[in-house]
């Protein structure tokens, strides 16, 4: 390793230091954390592929929206558990122009960031129906969501998709679902870490089996609307984001404005469910809650109020705001996010110059698309081998098994590239290249 930026022997002590067990398996908090205490510590900077922060400017509606809400004092009120119903209206139109299915405002309901919004799913789908209480995940995913159900103590399977794409998808939920046990799928679509979008195929699939065995789908759209290869930013006319809410009533979609507006550091998100589940009663529910077991009341005062006592009042109206601009072609917010996709192309062509390749890199039909995230591997090296080698370099990332993946390689994220970080990137992929020749038959 002739050619490593950092010191194998310091990058070792700052782990150590960070209580670090095992690099193979640390998280994105631990591997981010790694990555910026090199940095202090020598004054070099990385190329930080660790963290899916966004690397766009938060979007200016939202922002005046906020501080003209704030300026009416609302800071002095608690927020209603259901929603401001500006918000809860807008998002029900911003649901109609960009994926063009109905969903009522009463159901669309405010959380503090979508991590709140599967914390909550996550309770009550596991309570709807006594001897249905484990998760389903359709890897890879976001491995902080697997936390939170540990956190919870509710079970949970999974599986990666990459060898169960298409038809091949059916048979292998229902060697799952038959059991009877399984409360919820859940799934995000464009996907982290791995940037593979389910076509309808697969979509019709999920939701038609949903309905079979009475089970709730957790519909993860954090990166909406990012799959550039479609040009999915003209509200009311097609083509629309997919989703599983055009085959089943047994549905809440999560949407954040972390990643479309760029809003992330002030964490509001919306839990979208289904007009039908909203309205459902759950016997398990009442007799547990007291109450009518209904499931979207129940949801909203019995879990998610018990959770973070409301959103934040101010950033509701900002929410609101720029899913209006959107609505009314005053902004298009996928054209904005088009920059992560130019990124990551110009970032994999660094790669595979450099003798790597794309892990994940078909969907059913076609090459996957640039966009926010993707997978990289290189010859011979186990995910674990990678992440650490590429650490020396000056490369941060988390390692794939991290994610329920079982390809090796790591996830690599656009966001955070700037134009005079490639000639940086070049430079330490050609170095790890050199020093790590691949052996060929």
């Amino acid at each position: 390793m002739q050619h490593c930026v950092f010191d194998p022997q310091l990058v070792q002590s700052i782990v150590d230091e960070l209580k670090i067990t095992d690099l193979a398996k640390a998280t994105i908090g631990q591997a981010s954390l790694l990555a910026s205490a090199l940095e202090q510590r020598t004054g070099i900077p990385f190329i930080r592929m660790d963290q899916g922060v966004p690397g766009l400017s938060p979007c200016k509606i939202g922002r005046e929206a906020e501080k003209a809400a704030l300026d009416t004092e609302i800071a002095a009120i608690y927020p209603a558990a259901e929603g401001v119903p500006e918000l809860k209206e807008q998002t029900s139109r911003f649901i109609k122009a960009f994926i063009n299915i109905d969903i009522s405002p009463e159901g669309c309901i405010p959380t503090t960031g979508s991590v709140a919004g599967s914390f909550g799913s996550f309770i009550i789908t596991s309570q709807c129906t006594p001897g249905k209480d484990t998760v389903l995940f359709i890897d890879p995913g976001f491995p902080i969501q697997k936390s939170q159900l540990k956190i919870l103590g509710i079970p949970f399977e999974q599986f990666d998709i990459y060898a169960y794409r298409g038809a091949a998808l059916r048979n292998k939920l229902e060697e799952y679902l038959c059991k009877g046990n399984i409360c919820a799928i859940v799934y995000s679509n464009p996907n982290n870490p791995a940037w593979t979008c389910l076509e309808e195929e697969e979509l019709k699939i999920i939701g038609e089996l949903a309905t079979k065995y009475d089970t709730i789908i957790l519909e993860d759209l954090a990166y909406f609307a990012m799959d550039f290869r479609r040009d999915l930013g003209h509200p009311f006319v097609p083509p629309y984001q997919a989703t599983v809410a055009r085959y089943t009533d047994n549905y809440i979609l999560m949407l954040s404005a972390s990643k479309i507006f760029s809003y992330a550091g002030q964490r509001m998100a919306v839990a979208c469910v289904s007009d039908k589940l909203f309205n459902r009663k759950y016997p398990a529910l009442a007799e547990r809650y007291s109450g009518a077991g209904l499931f979207g009341i129940t949801f909203i005062n019995s879990i998610l109020y018990m959770i973070t006592s409301g959103a934040t009042h101010s950033v509701q109206f900002g929410l609101a705001a720029m899913y209006k601009a959107a609505c009314d072609g005053e902004i298009n917010f996928v054209e904005e996010t088009k920059e992560y996709g130019r990124r990551a192309d110009r970032m994999k062509r660094l790669f595979r110059e450099n003798g790597f390749y794309v892990v994940y890199d078909r969907d059913v039909t076609e090459p996957i698309g640039d966009g926010f995230f993707f997978t990289i591997g290189y010859p011979g090296m186990t995910s674990g081998e990678l992440m650490r080698e590429l650490l020396f370099y000056g490369i941060s990332s988390i390692t794939l098994n991290t994610t329920g993946s079982e390809q090796e390689g790591i996830r690599a994220c656009s966001s955070r590239m700037t134009e005079k970080l490639f000639d940086v990137m070049e430079k330490r992929l050609k170095a790890f290249h050199a020093d790590h020749p691949i052996a060929t038959k």
